[in-house]
């Protein structure tokens, strides 16, 4: 192989080709330095004839100049890319740079210099060197990352350096971790999980192709049974990768896995110190690190000998990224299986509509765990209807939810109340002139949140002290809070007792897996009566003394047009349901709505899952909707509302004309300005038949837009905002 063609990881360059200089070995997937003009690029040695573009005269060409020491992608990794960047249309090589997402990896030393706490004192204490020394107690990392975790400047930290108060210490990068024992704590399995682990045993020794839904009630003990064909797979030499959700769930699924396995798996998230990503990228890609626990990053790594992957909670929303490249984990993950020839488990109480239809099919081998671990009983759930039911004036919280938690309290128990909104309040306004405090970058209100005492933007994420006065009329103390956030529940809840322990459950106060740890080991110990909480808590956490679950506002996930909004609700509200009478003691969850005979809230209150999947199946049918047809959007965007507009106008005159596809639009966006640009959205609805990806990008290739405008594809949508 005397010349090559590399993936470059810009998209904008395309292909380049280059020679290779006498002595020098590549082979497809190696990742290699090259020049580009007084500069050097990272690219992928590709498969010959797999890339586009015209073969450069051979005398054209210039050298690599270098091998990166890190094996090949292998063969598997490089049809998945293909497929991804096809089928999202997406570039290659933005899903390229998701493989190589660790540029610390690819070289350099492997040591470097952390830094750590002696326990001294400095000689002179101030204000910031205080607060440094006790945010820092038990931490190690570079001097950036200490100062990112102290919130203090980095000369600080390196005063404290000087006076001997932190130490440098040598750390090995590539350390190997400590292997995982398949047999240290074997757990005692009931009849029916033993005879779905047998059957996923099975599946991990065959070493083929198997795409697994692994369905089972809320505290039916999925995860100890996928812990089993986990435990085949560490034995027989092969690599593991486990999806979770959220970040916020690693921490509880670190103590269960520890517990069985005598150790810590490999994690991977956006928390990690660049440190730890190297370590872990190199350990997966050279085969020794033995499972991986990670968000869905995590499913583009360039694992050595993958043997099974797992998509624990495989309904859940957060598995579909958004931005850059718009993929969707859960899917992703069964196309690797495909590539590798391994089973793929997707494990969730509440699964996807789309996965149960391939299980009816027949495209996946459905696995049942129909009741719950160790004879608890499922909760019995009750519907309040609030308009019979109605809460005091400015407050939220019914009668019948008040005496549950009067109930429980008394008696010891926990409760849990579930709010899918984050903060004190949706809206602010001012008393005086109405005034509504809106996000100067994006079409949404501004949320206050009084725990921090900001009001943030939940879309761009711009945040601002509350004024004093109204910017508008001037007016001084005329804030109102309208509407109900999860902080001014937990507000009611402590006015109503206030010898209650209340906690706040939300991406704001569980943000980091340390956070998340604190939490869960606080309702453990009993510390919290009352935990009120977002759509983080309707998962993976597992308390015996919850008794109670109230819902507080079921009809909130039904409003704002989405085409999976019923589906949605019920996967919460089920989950969160779940989360009630786990131990010995039985549960009872209370769900607040004003529409009890809305199909979804009439399934929920009946426990009848069955029958609403099976009319949520016919409307999708008679929609057209997915699993029966498909779905695609188009988003145009600027900073400049015309020249946003103009384009998306001009797009939709050159419209396909097809008898398989549906094209709605242009229109604005709901969210018609996001993070400062303007947008206009195309809807198309296709039939399962249509060439849908590549009649995207004839339509969209045909036009060549202004350069402030980007074109944003999404297949598969899950958000139409």
């Amino acid at each position: 192989m005397n010349r090559v063609r590399l993936l470059v990881l810009n998209a904008a360059l395309g292909p380049l080709d280059y020679s290779v200089p006498e002595g020098m070995r590549v082979e497809p997937g190696s990742v290699v330095i090259a020049p580009l003009g007084p500069r050097t690029v990272t690219g992928i040695v590709w498969d010959e004839g797999r890339l586009p573009g015209r073969a450069v005269d051979a005398s054209k060409l210039r050298p690599i100049r270098e091998v990166v020491p890190v094996p090949p992608l292998a063969e598997p990794l490089r049809r998945l890319i293909e497929w991804t960047a096809d089928y999202y249309c997406a570039a290659l090589a933005s899903v390229a740079r998701m493989v190589l997402s660790s540029g610390g990896a690819l070289g350099g030393p492997t040591t470097t210099t952390e830094y750590r706490l002696t326990g001294g004192t400095p000689e002179r204490m101030t204000p910031q060197r205080l607060a440094a020394i006790e945010a820092l107690e038990g931490e190690q990392g570079t001097i950036r990352e200490l100062a990112g975790i102290a919130d203090v400047s980095e000369g600080v930290l390196r005063g404290l350096v000087n006076q001997g108060v932190i130490e440098p210490v040598t750390v090995a990068i590539d350390r190997p971790y400590p292997p995982a024992d398949p047999d240290f704590d074997q757990p005692a399995l009931s009849p029916d999980q033993l005879d779905v682990a047998k059957r996923l045993v099975q599946a991990v020794e065959a070493r083929r192709f198997a795409p697994i839904l692994l369905d089972g009630v809320t505290g039916s003990g999925k995860t100890e049974v996928y812990f089993e064909p986990i435990a085949e797979a560490v034995r027989m030499g092969r690599q593991v990768l486990v999806l979770l959700p959220e970040i916020a769930l690693t921490e509880n699924f670190l103590v269960r896995f520890e517990q069985r396995f005598g150790t810590p798996p490999v994690l991977w998230h956006s928390s990690l110190k660049s440190t730890e990503r190297r370590r872990a990228w190199r350990a997966i890609s050279e085969g020794t690190a033995q499972v991986v626990v990670g968000a869905r990053s995590a499913l583009f790594l360039p694992y050595a000998k993958l043997g099974l992957i797992i998509v624990d909670e495989a309904h859940e929303v957060s598995f579909k990224q958004d931005d850059g490249v718009r993929y969707n984990a859960r899917d992703v993950s069964v196309m690797r299986g495909r590539f590798e020839d391994i089973p793929v488990v997707l494990a969730s109480a509440t699964p996807a509509l789309e996965s149960l239809h391939m299980a009816e099919i027949g495209t996946y081998e459905l696995m049942e765990l129909p009741s719950r671990f160790g004879g608890a009983e499922l909760p019995d759930i009750k519907l309040v209807n609030l308009t019979e039911e109605k809460p005091p004036s400015g407050r939220w919280l019914s009668a019948p939810i008040i005496h549950g938690l009067e109930d429980r309290l008394a008696k010891g128990e926990q409760s849990l109340l579930f709010l899918n909104r984050r903060g004190y309040a949706p809206l602010t306004l001012c008393r005086n002139c109405g005034h509504r405090f809106q996000c100067p970058n994006c079409s949404a209100w501004l949320v206050e949140h009084r725990l921090s005492a900001r009001l943030a933007c939940h879309h761009c994420g711009l945040e601002t002290a509350p004024p004093k006065t109204c910017p508008e009329c001037g007016e001084g103390d005329c804030l109102v809070a309208c509407g109900p956030g999860v902080e001014r529940i937990a507000d009611e809840v402590r006015d109503l007792f206030p010898e209650a322990r209340v906690a706040v459950a939300t991406s704001d106060t569980l943000g980091s897996p340390e956070r998340a740890a604190e939490f869960i080991a606080q309702a453990e110990a009993k510390a919290i009566d009352v935990i009120v909480g977002t759509q983080l808590v309707t998962k993976g956490f597992h308390f015996p003394e919850l008794t109670l679950v109230g819902v507080v506002d079921a009809d909130l996930g039904l409003e704002g047009g989405d085409l999976r909004a019923a589906e949605r609700t019920y996967q919460q509200v089920a989950q969160v349901a779940g989360r009630a009478g786990r131990g010995e003691k039985p549960g009872e969850v209370l769900i607040q709505t004003r529409h009890p005979d809305a199909p979804v809230i009439a399934a929920l209150a009946n426990g009848d899952r069955d029958a609403f999947y099976a009319a949520e199946t016919e409307a999708r049918r008679d929609a057209g909707a997915p699993p029966f047809g498909r779905w695609a959007a188009i988003i145009l965007s600027s900073e400049d509302e015309k020249e946003a507009r103009e384009a998306a106008v001009r797009l939709g005159d050159t419209r396909p004309q097809r008898d398989d596809l549906y094209i709605l639009g242009p229109a604005p966006a709901p969210l018609a300005l996001l993070r400062g640009r303007y947008r206009y959205r195309f809807l198309v609805n296709a039939r399962r038949s249509a060439n849908l990806q590549d009649t995207l990008r004839e339509w969209l290739d045909a036009h060549d837009f202004p350069p402030g405008v980007r074109v944003g594809v999404d297949i598969d949508p899950y958000s139409f905002v």
